[in-house]
């Protein structure tokens, strides 16, 4: 468990708004100091005045567009030099609307450079530094639509399971540093993210809706449970675990020199 001693410093993407704003407030009230990175300058330095004043915390805060290399590259750098940094919240990202086969391919470009390489280049940067460290928490925020793509559009509902996977592989790649990786997956959260990708969430059926603060909590409260995927609404984590069990049923066959006779 988290205690409210001193933790080093979070750095959160997407800071300024919704999920990422959630979590700094969380993240000061365990204690951390906190790196806040978004576009909107005016809204970052009103949220860091108020962090500082209702927990007391160092707050920095870092005006960055994230679709932009040289934005991604400060903060690789950063994670990679700085020892006070011990938890990365990789929450920046973007959703769209409508079918592919009607998409602006410019605008998908920017989210698949948000959602995939930016969530890399920074998950790598932090695997890295934390890992050099001995200690440290990634928190890969990817979504539901990462288990059940026909629900929702092909390029978000890829990017997050890009996300997800990257978690897994990732978390397998650093097992014994002392570095703990976790992916949420959260469903529909009430945040801006849905206006901004011309959605009407309005017509989303209430019961589906979380607010954001509770799926903060409840992915907070996975991450202290030891979670590596933690899905905020899922009641049973018994079904999570059959899912994977599943997939463990068919590893042995998933490769082999002959195709499966069904084929022949």
């Amino acid at each position: 468990m988290i205690t409210t001693q001193f933790q080093g410093t979070a750095l959160i993407t997407g800071a300024s708004s919704g999920i990422g704003a959630i979590y700094a407030d969380r993240l000061a009230a365990r204690g951390f100091d906190l790196l806040l990175v978004a576009r909107d300058l005016e809204r970052l330095e009103a949220a860091a005045a108020k962090l500082r004043t209702e927990h007391g915390i160092q707050v920095e805060v870092l005006k960055a567009d994230l679709t932009q290399k040289d934005d991604v590259l400060k903060l690789e750098q950063r994670l990679r030099s700085d020892s006070s940094l011990s938890l990365l919240v990789n929450n920046a990202g973007v959703a769209s609307d409508g079918l592919l086969a009607n998409a602006d391919l410019d605008q998908l470009e920017k989210l698949i450079q948000l959602n995939v390489t930016t969530v890399t280049r920074l998950a790598s940067a932090a695997a890295a530094g934390f890992a050099k460290a001995g200690r440290g928490t990634i928190i890969n925020i990817a979504s539901v639509v990462a288990l059940f793509p026909e629900r929702f559009n092909a390029t978000y509902s890829a990017s997050k399971a890009y996300v997800l996977s990257l978690t897994q592989s990732l978390s397998a790649e650093l097992e014994g540093t002392g570095v703990k990786v976790q992916a949420v997956l959260p469903g529909v959260t009430r945040t801006e993210i849905w206006e901004r990708s011309g959605i009407d969430a309005s017509q989303i059926p209430a019961d589906m809706v979380m607010e954001a603060g509770e799926m903060v909590d409840a992915a907070m409260s996975g991450l202290d449970q030891g979670e590596l995927v933690t899905i905020p609404s899922l009641p049973d984590a018994g079904d999570w675990n059959a899912f994977v069990a599943a997939r463990h049923v068919m590893a042995p066959n998933l490769s082999k020199s002959r195709a499966a006779a069904r084929y022949k």
